[in-house]
């Protein structure tokens, strides 16, 4: 060695000047000795600028003993007449750490990962990826993706791999589309991918969440399913009710008719009109049941909406006392989203804020703010509040939050089946600002349109 600098000799842990004149074998692990030779007759009768041992992993010898893993660049230099080869050395330490952590954490994490090239090659796949499609670790390195699709797809995919090759996004992949993969048994389940661009040392490469939904979708179908007969049972019922309460409400006319007057004292009259109002109680619970039944379907007539003049419009359709005071405090921007579901479930909890104020002059705050893909909505008052265990209870059909509170029990009910439907949930809270009841709707910026599957 003729030449060595400060940063070779700290990286193997030497004095600075110490491995001048030392053979260049000082440096080399025990095992790679005996190849030296060779590999310096190599360059010398080819001199050139070029990677040592290119696609082998290089080591260098540690003054202590142990081994440091570099990357070695080798170039002809004159110096005194006499050709000498530079080599440039980097310690790959820190980047082999690096890379361990990443193959822990990815071989850890519970969903299906996979790193694919540019070529569509498997690169990478971690346990649980494996185990959802039936394969054993690494076989799917090497192959090419398209192996983990069903045979009809595998054409289409080749060009849709490589735009997205073309214009890389982190985004989910067939975004409003049923996607299907393909088990090593020959066996499809639907999957649900999402994407990212990775910059790796060896070029850029794709990586895939895989994660499959098997069980969401059998889920999902069981809803609709009970959704559908829900909503055929209550059409059917609130026809073979509805006849009878008719019929009852027709013969109590006929009787009060047929009777004389001397007949008709004060009891019989409140008796009769406590038949009526109680036949008029039944019909409007039928009509509460179909409200119920038609609040689990999506609209599917999108429209932007800004925020701020849905809660004026919503303040302007509901009757608010002379004595109570709202607050609006909307920060959001305009989304695109069904309008009428949103808006009704808004001027449900604006009325059952007054409803259920327990007072005869309050303050009803609303409030927006945009969290992650969520829009949240609360409305809170300053009233009488939910009673403690209720929490649930009060959005359960004919459920109420105590015996004395108006009502059939269907309101809320009824508004937390139409934000589920589209993809929202709502939820009650103790930490509201006025200390009465609040309600929060986190409701989806973005409503995903159903499409058919082909």
């Amino acid at each position: 060695m003729l030449y060595t600098n400060v940063t070779l000799a700290r990286m193997l842990g030497y004095e600075p000047v110490s491995l001048i004149g030392q053979p260049l074998e000082q440096l080399l692990p025990e095992a790679a000795r005996s190849h030296h030779d060779g590999w310096m007759a190599e360059f010398f009768a080819d001199p050139r600028q070029r990677r040592m041992g290119a696609g082998r992993e290089l080591f260098a010898q540690h003054r202590e003993g142990h081994a440091v893993p570099v990357e070695i660049a080798l170039a002809p230099m004159q110096l005194d007449g006499q050709l000498c080869a530079a080599a440039y050395i980097s310690d790959l330490s820190l980047r082999r750490q690096m890379q361990r952590q990443f193959e822990q954490v990815f071989a850890a994490m519970p969903q299906g990962l996979l790193i694919v090239d540019e070529q569509g090659r498997i690169k990478l796949s971690n346990p649980a990826l494996d185990a959802q499609f039936g394969y054993a670790a690494g076989d799917l390195l090497g192959q090419p993706l398209e192996v983990l699709l069903p045979q009809r797809y595998r054409a289409g995919h080749v060009h849709h791999r490589d735009g997205y090759a073309r214009q890389p996004t982190q985004r989910w992949m067939g975004a409003g589309r049923d996607l299907t993969a393909l088990h090593k048994s020959g066996q499809e389940f639907p999957v649900e991918i999402a994407l990212a661009m990775l910059d790796m040392h060896d070029g850029r490469q794709a990586l895939a969440m895989v994660s499959d939904i098997s069980l969401r979708k059998k889920a999902e179908a069981a809803l609709q399913q009970t959704n559908a007969q829900l909503e055929e049972f209550t059409y059917v019922a609130s026809h073979d009710l509805r006849s009878p309460l008719r019929g009852i409400g027709d013969l109590l006319s006929w009787i009060r008719e047929d009777l004389p007057e001397s007949a008709l004292t004060p009891a019989v009259q409140q008796n009769f009109e406590r038949a009526t109002t109680r036949i008029e109680r039944a019909e409007r619970m039928i009509d509460d049941l179909l409200d119920y039944a038609r609040a689990g379907q999506r609209d599917q007539r999108f429209e932007a909406v800004d925020p701020k003049l849905l809660v004026e419009e919503v303040l302007s359709l509901v009757h608010i006392p002379p004595d109570f005071h709202v607050e609006v405090d909307v920060q959001g921007q305009p989304f695109t989203t069904p309008r009428v579901p949103l808006s009704l479930s808004l001027r449900n909890l604006v009325s059952n804020a007054v409803k259920h104020h327990g007072g005869t002059k309050g303050r009803i705050l609303i409030q927006m703010r945009e969290e992650g893909r969520f829009n949240v909505f609360s409305i809170e008052d300053d009233g009488q509040g939910i009673p403690p265990g209720a929490d649930e209870r009060i959005f359960k059909l004919f459920h109420r939050a105590n015996t004395t509170t108006a009502g059939h029990g269907v309101g809320l009910a009824v508004t937390r089946r139409m934000i589920n439907a589209h993809g929202g949930t709502i939820v009650t809270s103790r930490q509201g600002l006025l200390g009465g009841a609040c309600f929060r709707v986190h409701w989806p910026r973005i409503v995903m349109k159903e499409v058919d599957d082909d």
